[in-house]
């Protein structure tokens, strides 16, 4: 939120010829394969790269903990979440912006006041399905974090591995719990949509 949201409301808004490019580059990791973008985050918190030894210099190791995890989903679930927030931006009404500036509200008071109220539901929205996105990430997670228990350990790398072990049982229960998550992400959105349709 704290970097998609003003992020995404100079997208929205500007007409800069970088506009493109930022659109393409926040994207990437939509069409991109998990494992490149986890291979040059492994190249990039390495100790052989420049901010890999510069971390190392104050005997900070990121690489296969969960802050790089974090890091790494983050990144991963960018589009997800600033992809509707772009969006919904771009469709506010800007008789609404003018008629708060003629009431003498300065920018940053109508974007609090009045921009961000309008589009909460897009904010929502683009939380939980970010989330849902990156829960069930398995290529990126694994480059970066490995399979560490109690450490990097996720629900999906949890589940790859009982079935190579065959233990069908605790990947039925991992499984039936990661899909009944990803049902109520999926209804809490279909409803808040559902609801802004019947309110618009």
């Amino acid at each position: 939120m704290i970097i998609c949201i003003p992020l995404g409301y100079f997208i929205a808004n500007t007409k800069h010829f970088i506009k493109p490019f930022l659109e393409s580059i926040l994207s990437i990791p939509i069409v991109l394969p998990p494992t490149v973008l986890g291979f040059y985050l492994l190249i990039f918190f390495s100790k052989d790269s420049f901010f890999g030894s510069f971390l190392d210099s104050f005997d900070i190791s990121l690489l296969f903990t969960f802050p790089v995890l974090v890091i790494a989903s983050c990144i991963y679930s960018l589009p997800f979440m600033i992809q509707p927030i772009i969006n919904a931006f771009e469709k506010v009404d800007k008789n609404l912006m003018c008629a708060s500036y003629t009431l003498q509200a300065n920018k940053i008071k109508t974007f609090f006041k009045v921009i961000l109220p309008n589009i909460y539901s897009s904010i929502i929205i683009a939380m939980v399905m970010s989330f849902a996105h990156t829960m069930g990430e398995f290529g990126v997670v694994l480059m970066i974090g490995g399979s560490i228990d109690g450490v990097s350990k996720v629900a999906s790398i949890a589940i790859y591995e009982y079935v190579e072990e065959l233990n069908y049982t605790m990947a039925h229960i991992y499984s039936l719990i990661m899909l009944l998550i990803s049902f109520t992400i999926l209804l809490i959105t279909n409803i808040i949509k559902n609801k802004n349709i019947r309110y618009a």
